[in-house]
Formats: structure tokens, C-alpha cells, sequence
């Protein structure tokens, strides 16, 4: 099973819409798909229509080692995605993971825990912080996905993302590579946007997804009504192109994660 971190420290750069639609975008083509809910926000959870009643058991629980990974996933509407749910439980994870053994391989071993069969490939959306909920899911995953946006601070910050992933890899997970930054909330009719985008491209190179994700007021909305925007409204400009960035990804994971 391949693992993506969607990460980014920054607020409100379209962590979880990615995650959401990448992972909806990868079910629709066959793929078995688990989503983690690693924010306390639990804005992927509802996002994908699952509400309070129906998240029994959380990524909490898992983290923490009241529940297993197999009993806590939920069925979410769209075929072939599952999820691993959260509530604002999870923001006391920090803390209490701190006196625990292995706190930065917990989820890793949650993982580990699960037959390789069930799943093809996991997306963890991770929390807007470099604390111990996204060293968890840095620990746990092989690939790291980076959405930025296309504003001023883009760059802000994404060094010291950077010099995290590097200190995960020296001190817990060496095979962590970076599988790409995605561009988002791009707005067409600003200059700024395009001189961001010309920016990173010019600082990342290669790094950078040569999809684009523009803003769109149908990716805003879907969520309110507990669909992915793919299904919300496949034919808007945002679904569009998370479909292409789908595409792009999975010529990015190794041959034989495709292949299976």
C-alpha cells in the first residue's frame, strides 16, 4: 500500500480539498483508497459526509491505542474510499502521545497493522502544524505532497517543511521522498498568482505539479453539502483540475503502485 502526506503548515492552502478530491478522483478509476483524517478539525470527515454520529472510533483512538485501524474506518459514499475519521479529540493527541513509546511511529504502526491487500494506496490529511500529529504521518508515509498557494507567503515557511522532512528522514524514515507541489487557489484574474506560480516553479523546478488548481467557488461549496467536489460538480474548473493532478500523481508513484 502507498502512503501520500498532504502537508503544509500553513492554513488554508487547500490541504484537505486536495486530499478529498485526489482520493475520490484515485476511487473512481478502481483504486482501494483509505483517507486519514489526521486534523482535529476533522474537515475531510465532514467533508466526505461522514457526521459525529457516524464516527464512533477516530484517528484519536488509533493514535492513542484505544481502537484499531480495521475497526475504525468508515465507508464514506463514494465506492471504494474509506476513512479514517476525526473529531477535536485528536487535538489532545499532542499531548498525551508525548508520554507514549514510539509516539512519532504510532500511526506507522496502525498502518503496518492492516492486511496489505485491503488498500491500495493512503492519503493522510495532515493538520496545518509541524507538531507530532504530522511527524506521525511523515513517519508513516513514503511520499509527502506539498499544496501551496498561490499567494505572497507561499514560500513562507515551506523551508522549514523542508528541514522537517529532512530530520525525518535522518532520525525515522529515510525512504520519505517528496512527491510533488501542487499549485492552488490560483486566481486567473490576478497578476500576483501568475508571478507566484513563475516563483516556485523557478525555485522547485521539477517539484512542481503542472497542474494548476484555480480558485472556484464549487470547490468552496462542496463540502457544505458532504460531497468531493468531483462529484459535487464534475464539468467546474476545480474538479477539472484536480483530475489532472489525479493523473499526475499516480505517473509520479512507482510503476509497480500502479500496476497493483
Amino acid at each position: 500500500m502507498m502512503r501520500v502526506a498532504i502537508a503544509n503548515q500553513k492554513g488554508g492552502v487547500g490541504k484537505t480539498t486536495t486530499a478529498i478530491n485526489l482520493a475520490t478522483a484515485l476511487a473512481a478509476i478502481g483504486w482501494k483508497v483509505l483517507l486519514v483524517d489526521l486534523d482535529p478539525q476533522g474537515n475531510a470527515s465532514t467533508g466526505l459526509g461522514v457526521g459525529h454520529a457516524g464516527r464512533e472510533h477516530t484517528s484519536y483512538d488509533v493514535l492513542i491505542g484505544n481502537a484499531s485501524l480495521g475497526d475504525s474506518v468508515v465507508q464514506t459514499r463514494v465506492p471504494r474510499l474509506e476513512l479514517l475519521p476525526a473529531t477535536m479529540d485528536l487535538s489532545g493527541a499532542e499531548v498525551e502521545l508525548v508520554s507514549l513509546t514510539d509516539r512519532a511511529r504510532r500511526l506507522e504502526r496502525a498502518l503496518d497493522s492492516v492486511g496489505s491487500g485491503r488498500w491500495d494506496i493512503c492519503l493522510i490529511d495532515c493538520p496545518p502544524s509541524l507538531g507530532l500529529l504530522t511527524v506521525n504521518a511523515l513517519v508513516a508515509a513514503k511520499h509527502l505532497l506539498v499544496p501551496l498557494q498561490c499567494e505572497f507567503f507561499a514560500l513562507e515557511g515551506l523551508s522549514q517543511l523542508l528541514q522537517t522532512v529532512e530530520r525525518i528522514r535522518l532520525g525515522f524514515n529515510p525512504d520519505l521522498q517528496i512527491l510533488g507541489v501542487a499549485l492552488t487557489m490560483f486566481d486567473r484574474r490576478n497578476k500576483l498568482s501568475q508571478q507566484v506560480a513563475d516563483d516556485v516553479r523557478a525555485c522547485l523546478g521539477r517539484a512542481v505539479f503542472e497542474t494548476v488548481v484555480p480558485r472556484n467557488v464549487r470547490l468552496s461549496e462542496a463540502p457544505s453539502h458532504g460531497l468531493p467536489a468531483l462529484i459535487y460538480d464534475l464539468r467546474c474548473s476545480g474538479s477539472e483540475a484536480y483530475v489532472r493532478l489525479a493523473r499526475e500523481l499516480m505517473a509520479r508513484l512507482p510503476r509497480e503502485a500502479v500496476a497493483a
